[in-house]
């Protein structure tokens, strides 16, 4: 917001290094470990905490006396939590909303080098009327784009988050593991595979997953894909609970694209779940 003009009245953190740290990278002097720090004048909050403390923050910020709630907006950049958090600070006439980056943000990174990345995103956000619209403010003003996700698909949501980000670098752990076993180990895996990641994002950018689909599943190669079962099961037997469950999905959406007839489908998922039979928990007679 800094960047785009917007003047930061204070940075409050639980510890007077990192509110340093903060004020120096965004050049905000205000820096401090109190909520009483904010200025009268301000007139935006944003609660950048872990999601758990987000309303304690908002019932300790409704509390203070300095402040013009009638003219203030706050927000929260949790996921999970939606603008019902931050209610005891509604009750004293302030405009509330949720304000999720959709965006992942690694804590190991330095923030210079992940700030690009905060540069037209999405944003995940709920609210009354009133906060919608300071929403769609904040965003333009981070020259970012809104989401609206109601109250009730707020955790479906922020699932899909942890799909595009967290399942993502697993998946790529997954590769990463494989390519050690080809290559020998002590080789990166990303400038080799990173042609077929981007063309494979460029393809769904341009269509949508089901067109872009591709490979043994798609073609149902069920000769190709007991190849490549058994050879994961040889080298890699930890990572087919994975490699199963993830087939499975392919089928389906190999299905859903209309590339499988009903017999090719049959025949695959009856491979595949056949790999999957040692891996699944046993059930006891009751």
């Amino acid at each position: 917001m800094a960047e785009e003009g917007a003047r930061i009245t204070a940075i409050v953190s639980r510890s007077r290094s990192s509110a340093r740290s903060a004020g120096r990278f965004i050049g905000c002097r205000n820096v401090s470990t109190a909520l009483t720090a904010i200025p009268r004048e301000t007139d935006v909050v944003l609660i950048a905490t872990p999601h758990e403390a987000v309303e304690e923050v908002a019932r300790t910020l409704a509390r203070l006396e300095g402040l013009e709630f009638h003219w203030l907006a706050v927000c929260h950049a949790s996921g999970m939590l939606t603008a019902s958090a931050l209610e005891p600070l509604a009750v004293r006439g302030a405009t509330v909303f949720s304000f999720h980056p959709l965006q992942t943000f690694p804590r190991d990174f330095a923030p210079l080098k992940i700030l690009p990345n905060a540069r037209g995103i999405w944003y995940g956000v709920d609210g009354r009327p009133a906060g919608i619209r300071m929403a769609r403010r904040l965003a333009r003003l981070l020259k970012g784009h809104v989401l609206e996700v109601p109250e009730q698909l707020r955790a479906f949501y922020h699932a899909a988050c942890v799909i595009a980000s967290n399942h993502l670098t697993t998946m790529l752990a997954e590769i990463e593991t494989m390519y050690g076993v080809i290559s020998g180990g002590g080789a990166a895996f990303y400038p080799v595979f990173r042609p077929i990641l981007e063309a494979t994002l460029h393809n769904v950018a341009r269509s949508s997953p089901a067109a872009a689909l591709s490979g043994p599943i798609a073609r149902g190669g069920v000769e190709t894909v007991a190849q490549h079962l058994a050879a994961v099961s040889a080298f890699a037997p930890a990572l087919i609970p994975y490699f199963t469950r993830m087939s499975l999905e392919t089928v389906r959406l190999a299905s859903a694209k209309g590339s499988l007839d009903a017999q090719r489908r049959e025949a695959l998922e009856q491979l595949i779940r056949s790999h999957m039979a040692d891996t699944l928990p046993v059930k006891e007679n009751l």
